[in-house]
C-alpha cells in the first residue's frame, strides 16, 4: 500500500467578516471622506430606513457613525440599534455594520 500526502484548509467564519461581494454603494462609502453625506449613503440604508432615521434626528452618515462608535463597534448592539431606529432587516443591518466597520478601519 502506498501512502499519499493529504492536505486541507480550514476556514473559520467569525460572523464579522465583510460579505464576500460588496455593492458599489459600499465601495463608494468606504473609500470617501464622511463629510456631510446623507445617512442614505450608508450601505444598507435605503429611502424608507433613511426617512425613519431622519425623523429620529439621524440625517447624516456621521451621526450614524457616532451611533456605531457609541455601540462600542459591537455588531449586535449596532444592528439592534438600526433595527429599532429604522426597521432595517437583517441584511440591511449587516450591510450598514460592515460599511461603518470598514470606513473606520480605513479612516480612523
Amino acid at each position: 500500500m502506498k501512502w499519499m500526502p493529504l492536505s486541507f484548509t480550514i476556514h473559520v467564519h467569525t460572523g464579522s467578516n465583510p460579505p464576500p461581494t460588496t455593492s458599489q454603494k459600499h465601495r463608494n462609502f468606504v473609500s470617501e471622506p464622511m463629510g456631510n453625506r446623507s445617512v442614505r449613503d450608508v450601505p444598507g440604508i435605503g429611502s424608507a430606513q433613511g426617512r425613519r432615521l431622519e425623523e429620529k434626528g439621524v440625517a447624516r452618515a456621521d451621526q450614524m457613525l457616532g451611533q456605531y462608535l457609541v455601540s462600542g463597534r459591537d455588531q449586535d448592539r449596532f444592528q439592534n440599534y438600526l433595527k429599532g431606529a429604522s426597521g432595517a432587516n437583517a441584511k440591511q443591518q449587516r450591510d450598514a455594520y460592515h460599511g461603518m466597520k470598514e470606513w473606520t478601519e480605513n479612516n480612523m
